[in-house]
């Protein structure tokens, strides 16, 4: 006769293998075939139920099949069996959660979860104190099966749109379109997010060996190297750009300094030739179509250059369009998740580092200059910047002349 340890071992083996039905007709099995005592010799090594074993002789004896269900399989169960949902014992569970979950309930200031986080938990403790007792478990899988799942927001409403949004965007297009087809250079410009240097925690992963993070300051504080404001200057036509990070503040003068300089590092070698830059930038920060900074210093750059420069502007609210938030700015952020920007060194050496399988190429410097916040342009040295306003929407797309 087997021993308790021989019945638990073969029991182990075999455990995930089988299912309910077949868990209980192998119990069944041994025990008859151990004989007298059997069931209780494997109930008590396998801690399956004596009961259960007994279900299990009778079906055997019995020599009925089970039952096959609509997907082919064998029923584990008899009809009927097993213990009844929650949501059948109590018919007013389903709505009453349906009721608390509901988007339409976040206007109803009677809702006893209106401001409460939606967990399982806290779903489970108010419906129990309303009179429908349920596990915070059971409220997972009747969340589940009325077909909820849990997720964030997403940002897709861009709040009031200006009616020529659409009308804008064609515009920009067709003078890239133009821009490019005469060998001229056509460039997006923006700040990206401005960063704290130092030992800071920076969002994102990186691989490391295990139970080694690396460990960053716990407060956000800025520190004495302030903040990096990187400046970017992203070609659409040649998938390249320049990124300069500045030390001050993030000016107009700053932003057509980085201009500058991208065009005497990379800009004059590509086109040597070319009659008019086009810059597309948004309508807001230190290159807004406002901005008598913007304007006066790019009247400067299109003297020393000797040819003009043409600006179109996104219409405000779509910055997120502009081609180099998408284009450069996202990988910069990608090259460099999980690590802290612990110098202006190591910021310049990440930006200048990133590159992408479509073949996007960085370059960048630290700018060490001053840049004075809230400079004044008077509206007499407005007045002599030479500016040609397009017919449609001159406030956004206008030509700055050269003297």
């Amino acid at each position: 006769m087997k021993t308790d340890e021989q019945i638990f071992l073969q029991y182990t083996v075999l455990a995930q293998q089988l299912d309910e039905r077949s868990r209980r007709v192998w119990a069944a099995s041994e025990a008859m075939t151990l004989g007298y005592g059997g069931i209780a010799a494997v109930a008590r090594a396998t801690g399956i139920a004596p009961s259960t074993i007994g279900i299990g002789i009778r079906e055997l004896k019995s020599g009925v099949q089970p039952s096959v269900e609509a997907d082919g399989s064998l029923r584990v169960r008899a009809a009927g069996a097993g213990r009844k949902s929650k949501s059948e014992n109590d018919a007013g569970l389903l709505p009453a959660l349906d009721r608390l979950v509901e988007p339409v309930t976040r206007g109803d200031p009677e809702s006893p979860l209106r401001w409460t986080c939606k967990s399982v938990r806290n779903l489970a403790e108010t419906l129990t104190a309303s009179g429908h007792p349920v596990a915070f478990r059971s409220v997972s899988t009747l969340l589940k099966l009325q077909g909820y799942s849990l997720q964030g927001n997403r940002k897709t409403l861009e709040g009031k749109q200006h009616p020529d949004r659409d009308a804008q965007f064609h515009h920009i297009a067709a003078a890239v379109a133009e821009q490019q087809a005469a060998g001229n250079p056509a460039i997006s410009v923006d700040t990206k997010k401005k960063e704290l240097v130092g030992n800071y925690k920076t969002p994102g992963k990186e691989w490391h060996p295990k139970g080694e993070p690396t460990k960053v300051d716990s407060h956000d504080f800025m520190g004495e190297l302030g903040r990096a404001s990187p400046y970017g200057v992203y070609d659409i036509g040649d998938n390249a750009g320049w990124v300069s990070v500045g030390i001050s503040a993030d000016t107009g003068e700053f932003a057509v300094e980085t201009v500058r300089r991208w065009w005497n590092a990379m800009g004059i070698e590509r086109y040597q030739a070319a009659t008019q830059l086009l810059i597309t930038a948004d309508c807001g920060g230190s290159n807004g179509n406002r901005l008598r900074l913007w304007k006066f210093e790019l009247h400067k750059l299109a003297t020393e250059l000797q040819i003009p420069i043409k600006v179109c502007h996104l219409p405000p609210g779509t910055s997120k369009w502009n081609k180099i938030e998408h284009r450069m700015f996202s990988h910069i952020s990608l090259n460099w998740r999980g690590k802290p920007l612990i110098d202006y060194r190591t910021i310049v050496e990440l930006i200048g580092a990133t590159t992408t399988s479509k073949g996007l190429t960085i370059r960048c410097e630290l700018d060490p200059s001053q840049y004075l916040r809230k400079r004044v342009v008077t509206a007499k040295q407005l007045r002599s910047v030479r500016i040609a306003r397009d017919e449609f929407h001159g406030e956004w797309n206008y030509t700055i002349l050269p003297d």
